[in-house]
């Protein structure tokens, strides 16, 4: 019974978390930062004066690294959103409960996935 007082992390854990995603918030924006940065400057890599069959190969690996670099930037912006959510569930006091069993989520696994809206009970019932 003990263990139903428990419904929410204390105002100490949830400072504590403000603070690691925060830090993560401000990781996700500068690699994102860097990926659009690197999708602008993709345009001329020197090839100019180099034979033909290179600039061929050089545009299609580049329009590859285009695709993947879009692909990466739109993972780092959910990720960032994600966390942005989590920043919301601070503030509100129901960061780190499980949305489907609506018990506490494990602290080690909230510090390495903050943005964890489900536990490991919960995410291995949906598999």
């Amino acid at each position: 019974m003990a263990e139903d007082l428990k419904v929410r992390y204390s105002d100490k854990d949830l400072a504590e978390f403000k603070v690691l995603i925060e830090e993560k918030i401000e990781k996700a924006k500068s690699h994102l930062e860097l990926l659009k940065s690197a999708y602008m400057n993709d345009g001329n890599n020197g090839t100019d004066d180099t034979s033909p069959t290179f600039k061929a190969f050089e545009e299609g690996s580049e329009t590859m690294s285009k695709e993947a670099n879009t692909q990466l930037a739109i993972r780092q912006e959910k990720f960032i959103r994600d966390l942005k959510n989590a920043m919301l569930r601070i503030e509100n006091k129901t960061f780190g409960i499980c949305r489907v069993t609506g018990k506490l989520i494990n602290k080690e696994r909230l510090k390495l996935v903050p943005h964890a809206t489900l536990s490991i009970e919960a995410k291995n019932m949906q598999s």
